[in-house]
């Protein structure tokens, strides 16, 4: 195997950075608060929630590149394929495209997120609405931006290559303007590969961002992220015997230069943060994004007949334009009254989202794959198979007030009010089909926090949410779903969680989430959607994250998912592994030199609900982790990462039973980084 060089810059800003808005603490893979777990700047010891965090030191030393690869090491989370076009991933059973969010606004167009710009990603477990609003039936993934800062310049780069031929570079720059103002500019490009067949791609972001303290106690931050990425569309392989099939790792399924996803992004994002009084502080964010997407994509369309045998293959083209425009809005009331202190926030949200999209299917001239000759077919994408456009307004009101009894008791209570309106027209195959729908939905939070002594808090929490008949997308609304109540989801949480010391903690919960109001295709009529009633999954989830020593650095968990249609066991969720379990270490052994090891394990997943025998499992895997990291001076290191150490052959992920990822064989990235 011959590994290319990679250069990086170091990543962390110098410790005398002071942030002109508040995004949150972090010391090494520990993060001390979140600003989003309640919309309000909160110790997670504090949030009756599961929250998960992965910090920027952790996504520097594991040398991860996606969203994707940062998840696959949270447990409780599952990494979909995303048709090759997407990030999509199984929260506690619960599938999603839409449930991603930039700063606690909603980001939820279909795409692959980068992480050049980011201070931490959070993962927030169970159904909120009262904080995030509709959908999030299984939890959240909040990206955080970096944001500017006083107090000192600094500028980092990174140029890094792996052994598949993807290189990339990188810069992080941040510069003072004055005493009370500054600029910080983010920028990558970066050329994809993997070890599959024509599989390539390039994606260039750029994100200045300008802060300035406004005096007073008021703050302003405007960011404007431009985003170009374009890459091969690859849906994996076909399944056998309800199986992934083995032995076409490497395979391409796809036709090559017509398999292909652009998008093109453009994202404006106004902050302002003030202080009203004392105790009195208003956060508001506005944030507008336009999204060009589109992906072609030729695919397994079922089973493949044999070993060398044939693959049946489908094909369409999807453009999607897609403008978002969300105003959030906050104002937290600090104050106290009969010897309880209260910590009151009022929100309000605004969002007006339009959609225009279509979906050619396509024609080719052979319709299999021959495994024993394969030859790719020709495509041509002849018919409109739907041709949608649709607005959704939304509007929201919600009040939360965290009480403290004492050092020991807290208490958080809210309730949320949601006014979704949809209206669109669905021109295909039904000529200009009006469809419209308007829900009105009250989703309460409730969590009781007990704290024995103040580095413990046990807690027990119980919230809502729920997800409009139009689905995320908004792509159509059938006559019968018009008539359907909003799925509902319900989750109970117990946990525990226990600040160790200041630099390592514990945590772990019980949790049982159900679903209601869950649809399925009638078995008598697929074409129609019917309400089968309620899935549920219950589980239990264990994560310990910080230090061991001074030089050893740890963040893991594990999970146990029972996920399953409620009166049917038999019926099994989708993507939903019973166990989950990683660990990641980085022990630094002189000043100079340190080495890091992580495993990911998961046990085996169904591709799609099982309803049947022949469902296609994705059998278990446990893959291993390293890296060397060298400090050549005080300004740049060395850093080498080597993915799937012993060469494990997997299935990585999947979008159904016929489109199944084999996971990469060994391969390694070398970083080399510095700050100037």
């Amino acid at each position: 195997m011959m590994v290319a060089p990679t250069f990086a810059l170091a990543q962390e800003p110098p410790s005398e950075l002071t942030p002109i808005l508040v995004t949150g603490q972090a010391r090494g893979y520990i993060a001390i608060d979140s600003v989003t777990a309640t919309k309000t700047d909160t110790p997670l010891l504090n949030v009756p929630q599961t929250v998960t965090v992965v910090t920027r030191q952790q996504m520097d030393d594991q040398a991860l590149h996606s969203l994707g690869e940062v998840l696959r090491y949270v447990p409780g989370v599952t990494v979909g394929q995303g048709e090759g076009n997407r990030d999509q991933i199984t929260l506690r059973g619960q599938n999603t495209t839409a449930d991603f969010f930039l700063d606690g606004v909603r980001d939820d167009v279909q795409y692959f997120r980068g992480l050049y710009n980011l201070e931490r990603v959070e993962v927030l477990k169970g159904p909120y609405a009262l904080i995030f609003g509709r959908g999030g039936g299984g939890g959240i993934v909040n990206r955080v931006q970096k944001t500017p800062g006083a107090g000192g310049a600094f500028s980092n780069g990174r140029i890094s290559a792996d052994s598949f031929g993807a290189w990339d570079v990188s810069a992080d720059v941040n510069a003072p303007i004055g005493d009370t103002a500054a600029f910080r500019l983010n920028a990558v490009f970066e050329t994809l590969g993997n070890h599959r067949d024509f599989y390539k791609g390039e994606r260039y972001a750029v994100n200045p961002y300008v802060a300035v303290d406004l005096g007073a106690g008021w703050r302003a931050g405007l960011s404007y992220e431009h985003v170009n990425d374009d890459r091969v569309t690859d849906r994996g392989v076909p399944s056998l015997g309800g199986a992934p099939i083995t032995g076409y790792r490497d395979q391409f399924f796809g036709v090559p230069g017509v398999n292909r996803t652009t998008l093109e992004a453009n994202i404006v994002k106004l902050r302002l943060d003030g202080a009203l009084a004392n105790n009195v502080e208003v956060f508001t964010t506005i944030l507008y994004g336009d999204y060009d997407k589109l992906y072609t994509n030729v695919f397994p369309n079922g089973a493949a007949t044999g070993q060398t045998g044939t693959v049946p293959l489908s094909s369409y083209t999807d453009p999607t334009d897609r403008q978002n425009f969300l105003v959030q809005a906050n104002l937290v009331w600090e104050t106290s009254t009969g010897g309880m202190d209260h910590k009151v926030l009022f929100g309000l949200e605004y969002g007006d989202q339009d959609s225009a999209n279509q979906r050619r299917n396509g024609v080719l001239s052979s319709a299999t794959f021959n495994l024993a000759n394969p030859v790719f077919p020709t495509v041509t994408f002849p018919a409109l198979g739907r041709d949608t456009v649709s607005n959704v307004e939304s509007v929201s009101a919600y009040v939360q007030d965290q009480i403290s009894l004492g050092d020991r008791v807290e208490i958080v209570a809210g309730l949320r009010y949601d006014r979704f309106d949809i209206n669109g027209i669905d021109r295909q195959p039904n000529p200009d089909r009006p469809f419209v729908r308007s829900d009105d939905k009250v989703s309460p939070r409730l969590g009781l926090i007990y704290k024995p002594q103040s580095n413990i808090s046990i807690y027990g929490s119980y919230s809502q949410s729920f997800l409009p008949r139009s689905g995320d997308q908004f792509l159509s609304l059938t006559t019968t779903q018009q008539n359907l109540e909003p799925e509902e989801f319900s989750n109970h949480e117990v946990g525990v969680k226990w600040d160790v010391r200041p630099d390592l903690n514990v945590t772990t919960a019980v949790f049982r989430l159900d679903r209601t109001n869950a649809t399925t295709p009638d078995p008598l009529n697929p074409t129609v959607t019917i309400n089968v009633g309620e899935t549920r999954t219950e589980g239990f989830e264990l994560a310990v994250t910080g230090r061991l020593s001074p030089n050893w650095q740890i963040s893991g968990g594990y999970s146990w998912q029972d996920a399953r249609l409620q009166g049917n066991d038999s019926v099994r969720l989708a993507q939903t592994p019973k166990q989950q379990a990683s660990l990641w270490n980085r022990y630094d052994a002189t000043r100079r030199l340190g080495f890091g090891l992580g495993v990911v394990h998961q046990s085996s997943q169904f591709a799609a609900i099982r309803t049947s025998p022949t469902t296609t499992r994705l059998p278990a895997f446990t893959r291993v982790d390293a890296a060397v990291f060298f400090k050549v001076n005080e300004a740049v290191d060395l850093q080498l990462n080597v993915e799937n150490l012993f060469d494990t052959s997997y299935f990585s992920d999947a979008h159904n039973n016929f489109n199944i990822s084999p996971g990469a064989p060994l391969n390694a990235r070398l970083t080399l980084g510095a700050r100037f």
